[in-house]
C-alpha cells in the first residue's frame, strides 16, 4: 500500500463524505491557538478520545482570538507594514471539506484589517493582492473544494480583494515552494500522519493496526524515529520556502503523556482493530492482510515536538499548547439529555462517520471495498 495514494479523505459531499463529516476538524482548526513565526508557533492538539467538558462555542471563543494575536505579531516584526505587494499563504494537508474555506476566510478577513489600519494610517489606498494555495496529496478531491469555493464568499472581502487560489497536488514532506516566497503556512489536522508506516511492522505489530498498549517497545521506538525523520524533514522545507519573518500555524494530533504505551489516546483506532480482529475470525477477513495493514499515524507529546524543533533548527518556538477535545464534539443539535440511551447511540454513530470519512480510503485499498460498509455497520 502506497501512502500517497490512499492518505486522502472520503471524496465528494455524500453521506460518508469527509465534507459531510469533518465537524471535529472545524474545532481543530478554530483551535488553531496561532503562530508566531520567525518564529513558528507550533500548536499540539492532543486530541483525546474520552470526553471533555469543553463545547465547541468555548473553545472557538477561546482561541480565535489567539489566529488575530499572531498575525498581528506578523505585522509588528515588520515594523508596521508588510513589503509584499502580494501575500503568500498556505493550508497545508487541506483536505476537502468546508474546513478549508472557514480558516482561509478567516486569515484572509484578518489579514485585511490589519492591512486596513496600516494604510489608513499611511494614507495608501492599495490592499495586498493574495496567493493562496491549497495543499494536499494528489488523490484529494480537489474538485469538489473548487466547487465549495466558488459557491463561498471568499472572494469579497471587506475592500475589493484580489485572492487567488492554487491547488497544490504533493506530499508537504517534500519541497512545495521556491525559496523565501511563504509568508504564512497553516495546517490543521495533518501532521500526525507519517510518510509511511515504519518497515517491518507486518512482523512485529501483528494484532494491531496502529501504536497501541499492547504494541512491543520496537514497535513504539520504529513510530517515533518515523515521526522524528518526517517533522525534521517538514521544517526543513518550510524554513527554505518562508520569508525571514514568516509564520506558521500547525495544529495535529497529540498524546497527553511522554510514554505512549502509558495510555490509549487512540481508542476509536482501538475498536477498529477489535472489529477487524471479529472479521478475521469469522473468515471475512485474512489473517495475513489484518497483520500486513498499519496505519501511519502517531501522535507525539509535546517533549517530541519541542526535541525535534529545536534539533532541526529552522524555527524558533513561541507557543506550544495542548488542548482536548471530544470525538463527538459536534454533537449538539439535538437536546437528548432525558434520553441517554438515544444519547449513546447517535454519539457513537457520529465518531463512526467522522472514523470512516478518514479511514475509508486505506481500508478499501487493503482490505477491499466490499468490507467496508459490513465493518462500520458493527462498530
Amino acid at each position: 500500500m502506497v501512502v500517497k495514494n490512499v492518505m486522502n479523505m472520503n471524496p465528494g459531499d455524500g453521506a460518508t463524505s469527509y465534507a459531510n463529516n469533518s465537524a471535529v476538524a472545524i474545532v481543530l482548526a478554530t483551535l488553531a491557538e496561532t503562530t508566531a513565526n520567525g518564529h513558528c508557533e507550533v500548536v499540539v492538539d492532543l486530541y483525546l478520545s474520552r470526553f471533555c467538558s469543553l463545547t465547541i462555542k468555548a473553545v472557538i471563543s477561546e482561541t480565535l482570538p489567539l489566529v488575530d494575536e499572531t498575525l498581528k505579531a506578523m505585522f509588528s516584526a515588520a515594523n508596521g507594514r508588510f513589503h509584499a505587494k502580494c501575500l503568500k499563504l498556505v493550508d497545508l494537508g487541506c483536505s476537502s471539506g468546508p474546513n478549508t474555506l472557514f480558516i482561509i476566510s478567516y486569515i484572509l478577513n484578518a489579514i485585511e484589517d490589519l492591512c486596513s489600519n496600516i494604510i489608513n494610517s499611511a494614507n495608501d489606498h492599495h490592499l495586498p493582492e493574495f496567493e493562496v494555495f491549497l495543499n494536499d496529496l494528489p488523490d484529494n478531491d480537489f474538485d469538489n473544494l473548487f466547487k465549495l469555493l466558488l459557491n463561498s464568499n471568499l472572494f469579497n472581502g471587506k475592500k475589493t480583494r484580489h485572492c487567488f487560489l492554487y491547488g497544490l497536488p504533493g506530499s508537504f514532506y517534500c519541497r512545495l515552494f521556491p525559496s523565501n516566497t511563504l509568508h504564512f503556512a497553516y495546517s490543521s489536522y495533518s501532521l500526525h500522519w507519517l510518510s509511511q508506516v515504519p518497515e517491518g511492522m507486518e512482523s512485529r505489530n501483528k494484532e494491531n493496526i496502529c501504536i497501541a498498549r499492547t504494541s512491543p517497545p520496537e514497535v513504539f521506538e520504529a513510530y517515533a524515529k518515523q515521526y522524528q525523520r518526517d517533522f525534521s524533514t517538514f521544517l526543513s522545507h518550510r524554513g527554505e520556502e518562508m520569508i525571514a519573518g514568516g509564520r506558521m500555524v500547525l495544529t495535529f494530533r497529540g498524546r497527553s503523556v511522554e510514554d505512549p504505551s502509558c495510555t490509549d489516546d487512540s481508542a476509536h483506532l482501538t475498536l477498529l482493530s477489535q472489529t477487524l480482529l471479529d472479521m478475521v475470525a469469522e473468515e471475512h477477513i485474512k489473517k495475513e492482510d489484518l497483520h500486513s495493514f498499519n496505519i501511519p499515524l502517531y501522535p507525539p507529546c509535546e517533549q517530541e515536538v519541542k526535541t525535534v524543533i529545536e534539533n532541526e533548527g529552522s524555527f524558533h518556538l513561541d507557543k506550544l499548547h495542548g488542548f482536548r477535545v471530544r470525538w463527538d464534539a459536534h454533537d449538539n443539535v439535538v437536546d437528548d439529555e432525558d434520553n441517554p440511551i438515544l444519547k449513546k447511540h447517535r454519539s457513537g454513530k457520529l465518531v463512526a462517520d467522522c472514523v470512516r470519512a478518514f479511514m475509508e480510503p486505506m481500508l478499501a485499498a487493503h482490505f477491499g471495498s466490499s468490507i467496508v460498509d459490513e465493518l462500520f455497520g458493527r462498530i
